[in-house]
C-alpha cells in the first residue's frame, strides 16, 4: 500500500472539486494490478471509469520503462529495479538538474547503468530501510541495509553529487541513521522530513 500512498483516498475527498482528471503515471502492468486489486469495486471504485460534472476524475497514463517520457516540465525515464512488486526506479531532469531516484529495490543493475549513462547528475535519492542486524529481513522484502548500500552505491560513477537516504523504517531509524554515518561516505546523508531541497 506504500506504494499508491493515499492516491484512492485523494482522488475520494477532491472527486466533487476536480476540474480535470488526476493523472497516474505507471507501467502497464502496475495499471492492470491497480484495476484488478485496488480501483475493482470492491475495495474503491473505478474512478477512471467516474466523472463529476467537470469530467473524469482520474486517468492511466502508461509509460514504457528504459522510454523518456514527459511529465509538465520534466523529462522522466524509469527502469525496472528489484523489489518484491513491479517497481521503477526513476531519472528525472528538468534540464537545469537531473536526480535519480532508486524507489523500494535490494540490489539492482539496470538503475545504475540508467544513472552512469546521464550526463550530469546533482543528487541520487536512494532507499536504505532496515539495519544490518535485519539483513535477512531485507534480503526478503527486497530492500537495503546500510551495509548494502555501500555495495550499490559502488556501482555509482557520478562524483561530487548530494546522495540521500530516504524509506528509514521508522522503528529502525536511529540504528539506521548510526549505521550510515558509520560507513563514512562523505556525501550521503539521511534526507531531512519537511525540509525543502533544491538543485
Amino acid at each position: 500500500m506504500d506504494h499508491i500512498a493515499s492516491l484512492p483516498i485523494f482522488v475520494d475527498d477532491l472527486f466533487a472539486e476536480l476540474e480535470e482528471p488526476i493523472c497516474v503515471y505507471a507501467t502497464q502492468e502496475v495499471i492492470d494490478l491497480l484495476e484488478r486489486d485496488v480501483f475493482n469495486d470492491n475495495v474503491y471504485p473505478r474512478f477512471a471509469q467516474l466523472q463529476n460534472s467537470h469530467g473524469h476524475v482520474m486517468k492511466y497514463v502508461p509509460f514504457r520503462v528504459g522510454e523518456e517520457f514527459q511529465v509538465a516540465h520534466l523529462k522522466v525515464t524509469a527502469v525496472p529495479v528489484n523489489h518484491i512488486v513491479p517497481t521503477v526506479g526513476l531519472l528525472v531532469s528538468d534540464e537545469k538538474a537531473t536526480v535519480a531516484f532508486s524507489s523500494d529495490t535490494a540490489e539492482t543493475e539496470e538503475f545504475w547503468q540508467l544513472v552512469n549513462r546521464a550526463p550530469h547528475l546533482d543528487a541520487l535519492l536512494i532507499e536504505a530501510s532496515f539495519p544490518n542486524a535485519m539483513y535477512q529481513l531485507a534480503e526478503a522484502a527486497k530492500h537495503l541495509t546500510p551495509s548494502m548500500l555501500a555495495t550499490e552505491l559502488a556501482k555509482l560513477s557520478h562524483n561530487g553529487i548530494d546522495i540521500l537516504a530516504v524509506h528509514l523504517k521508522p522503528a529502525y531509524r536511529d540504528t539506521v541513521i548510526v549505521e550510515l554515518e558509520g560507513l563514512k561516505i562523505p556525501s550521503l546523508k539521511v534526507m531531512e522530513p519537511g525540509r525543502v531541497y533544491e538543485w
